[in-house]
């Protein structure tokens, strides 16, 4: 019962620290949950983009499958972060 409560103490403590891993309204079930599971993939978009930025090899990687130089590939990802999964649909739409 002790590991249970520590991990459930570290996973919360991760949530506070760290935006991408979610917290307890965030989920990956479909239906209801529509606009959680959009923050979700938004937060592992943003969260590839960022580390694609980051790193200059896999920047040159891209750049290079792209045909593009490495500052505009890099633009077009921050531009990406914007709204990384398109723009929110309406809830009629769901």
């Amino acid at each position: 019962m002790a590991d249970k409560l520590r991990a459930q103490q570290q996973l919360e403590q991760l949530q506070t620290r760290y935006v991408g891993v979610g917290h307890a309204d965030t989920t990956k079930q479909y239906g209801s949950h529509f606009f959680s599971q959009l923050e979700w993939l938004s937060n592992v978009q943003r969260d590839s983009l960022a580390a694609y930025i980051g790193h200059p090899a896999m920047l040159e990687h891209f750049s290079v499958a792209l045909n593009e130089p490495q500052e505009r590939v890099r633009v077009q990802f921050i531009d990406k972060m914007i709204q990384p999964c398109g723009p929110p649909k309406d809830k009629e739409e769901i």
